[in-house]
């Protein structure tokens, strides 16, 4: 008897082990993509199209995966979709291919905004997000990153004012791209599944009718949330634990195989 539990708890470690390792090898891979597409960053072809560096500029970027518009994953998009169309510009959309993604360039009173939507998978929007930062000089103190938070409810919002990625992929792709953490984020609250339906498919999936109750007010407030952000003239400073990843710890970098089961989604 005891040496069936031995080895069952053998088998549960290796297991487990075994689990962290493959993330900790995703994380590495998922690093090698985003250096490898942004070294294809064409400097003087994106620079033909920086307009002037005197005006004031914001990006508003909604994290998500391109064609799951409406999924729990990408309300991200969902908001800013919603906010281009309370400005009237909802018609225009383009798709960029410098930054891989679809953006909308437009004024608000005295700021000239860039509304991103990456065409890239969640795990690499940063990409997308620092093409378009260097394209139109965009310093990242004036993006601002909207995104799904499983530790709130839906119905939830939240401003964070940069600091790590807490778990999030898409939000860990723009620190490892943007070489900082000092993006302003919105958090907008999905919930945590019930019962026991994986994360995964949790947040992959769409809005159930109730929730999309819920959802058109909590587009009303983060839009609102978002245009009070805009009309904050007030430079976005490094917080606590906000700063350029250069200056990090070789500590802290070692703690990333401790912190990886804090992911929600490998998508």
């Amino acid at each position: 008897m005891t040496k069936v539990t031995l080895g069952g708890k053998v088998w549960t470690f290796a297991t487990n082990y075994c689990r962290l390792l493959i993330r900790v090898m995703k994380r590495i891979v998922t690093k090698l993509i985003n250096r490898m597409l942004l070294n294809t960053v064409d400097s003087e072809r994106m620079a033909s199209d920086i307009t002037l560096s005197h005006v004031r500029k914001k990006m508003f970027v909604g994290l998500g995966n391109p064609g799951m518009n409406g999924s729990r994953h990408s309300v991200g998009m969902t908001v800013v979709e919603a906010l281009a169309k309370r400005l009237g510009v909802s018609d225009s959309w383009r798709t960029d291919r410098q930054v891989s993604g679809e953006i909308i360039v437009s004024e608000f009173q005295d700021t000239q905004l860039v509304l991103l939507r990456p065409k890239l998978l969640m795990n690499i929007n940063g990409v997308s997000v620092a093409k378009a930062a260097s394209k139109f000089s965009i310093e990242p103190e004036h993006i601002l990153l909207i995104h799904d938070d499983l530790d709130k409810p839906l119905g939830k919002i939240a401003i964070k004012h940069g600091g790590s990625a807490r778990g999030h992929n898409g939000v860990r792709s723009c620190v490892d791209c943007l070489q900082t953490d000092v993006m302003r984020r919105l958090r907008i609250g999905i919930g945590r599944p019930s019962g026991k339906t994986p994360v995964d498919r949790y947040v992959l999936g769409r809005f159930s009718a109730e929730e999309r109750k819920v959802l058109s007010t909590v587009l009303d407030e983060s839009v609102t949330t978002l245009l009070a952000q805009l009309k904050d003239n007030e430079l976005q400073k490094s917080p606590p634990g906000g700063r350029r990843k250069s200056q990090r710890s070789e500590k802290k970098d070692s703690s990333t195989a401790l912190d990886i089961d804090r992911e929600h989604i490998q998508t």
